[in-house]
C-alpha cells in the first residue's frame, strides 16, 4: 500500500509531504495505481518548480519507492493550490472502491 503523509504546521498550512511504498495493486511496471500516484506527485513537484518562485527540497529513492518534499520556509498561494490539487487527485484514488486498499492518505501536524 502506498502511504502518503501530508505535513501541516500549527496553522494547518501544508509544509510538505512524503510518499512511500508501492501500491501493491498489480505487478511492478503494470500497476496503474502506482503510475497514477507517481504522475500526480511528479506533476505537482514540477509545477511548483516551474510555476512558482517557492524554494523546496526533494529527496527521492526509487529502490525504496519514496519521495520526500518539503518547502524551505513559507510558500505562495499558488504552491498551496497545487498541493491541494494533488490532495484532491490522490483522494479520488483513495475514494474509489477498486483502489482504496492501495493508498492511505494521512494528515499530520508537525
Amino acid at each position: 500500500m502506498t502511504k502518503v503523509t501530508f505535513y501541516q504546521n500549527s496553522n494547518l498550512e501544508y509544509i510538505g509531504f512524503t510518499v512511500e511504498d508501492h501500491s501493491g495493486y498489480a505487478e511492478e511496471n503494470s500497476d496503474i495505481v502506482c503510475a497514477s500516484i507517481s504522475a500526480l506527485v511528479i506533476n505537482t513537484i514540477n509545477s511548483i518548480e516551474k510555476l512558482t518562485v517557492d524554494a523546496f527540497d526533494v529527496d527521492q529513492n526509487q529502490e525504496k519507492a519514496c519521495i520526500k518534499f518539503k518547502f524551505d520556509g513559507n510558500h505562495s498561494k499558488e504552491a498551496d493550490l497545487l498541493l491541494k490539487s494533488l490532495i484532491l487527485g490522490l483522494q479520488g484514488i483513495e475514494d474509489d472502491e477498486t483502489y482504496s486498499n492501495s493508498i492511505d492518505i494521512i494528515f499530520k501536524e508537525v
